[in-house]
């Protein structure tokens, strides 16, 4: 089996603020010092010693999360593009509550965020599809070349909802997104490809 250890950034300015980061990469979307914490204390209580690899996603503030992380464990780390933030287009870079206030069809009623609807009136938003497919290549690809590996992946709260949808088959909003340097657990198959979600959003006090 490939072990996959999918964890979301720390928290940054921008999810302070309530701005939809999506892909943007500027400094208002880095770790404030909350986000650097919370990386510091997952670190301190998830050993990432006898890893094979760490997989995050090239944006700043999974780059720095995964530095954090690996501080110790000085283990391999790659950069994917297919595990980046969902993009939402236009609407990345702003403030969630004035999109909801003025897209409220758009917008779930339980989390306060974009049902699968919003890329009706967000020009060049990525569909949940879209992410769920290519983070479903990514595992893919991952479990390929470590069938027997024991893998860390640091990326973004979308991303991670988008690994549970897949191994379990869900759709839409069934799955929430995780906590800010939350540890989600799957099983993958080699052989198969057969997924199995160990623990979803674990925090700090869970290892």
């Amino acid at each position: 089996m490939t072990e996959l250890y999918i964890i979301r950034h720390g928290r940054t300015f921008a999810n302070e603020a309530g701005l939809k980061q999506g892909q943007i990469n500027g400094e208002n979307t880095y770790l404030n010092d909350m986000g650097k914490q919370q990386a510091q204390n997952l670190a301190a209580n998830f050993d990432l010693t006898g890893f094979d690899a760490i997989y995050v996603s090239p944006l700043q503030r999974t780059r720095d999360t995964a530095a954090i992380l690996n501080t110790q464990a000085q283990i391999p780390v790659y950069e994917d593009e297919r595990i980046l933030e969902i993009s939402y287009g236009q609407w990345d870079g702003h403030y969630n509550q004035e999109l909801m206030d003025q897209y409220p069809e758009y917008f779930s009623d339980l989390t306060k965020d974009v049902n699968e609807r919003y890329i009706e009136v967000a020009t060049k938003g990525e569909s949940f599809t879209d992410v769920e497919q290519r983070v479903a290549d990514f595992v893919v690809a991952v479990t390929q070349k470590h069938p027997q590996g024991k893998i860390a992946v640091v990326t973004h709260g979308f991303t991670v909802r988008s690994f549970a949808i897949n191994a379990t088959k869900s759709s839409g909003t069934t799955i929430l997104e995780p906590d800010n340097c939350s540890v989600t657990k799957i099983l993958v198959d080699p052989e198969n490809g057969d997924q199995h979600v160990v623990y979803y959003n674990r925090g700090v006090s869970g290892f």
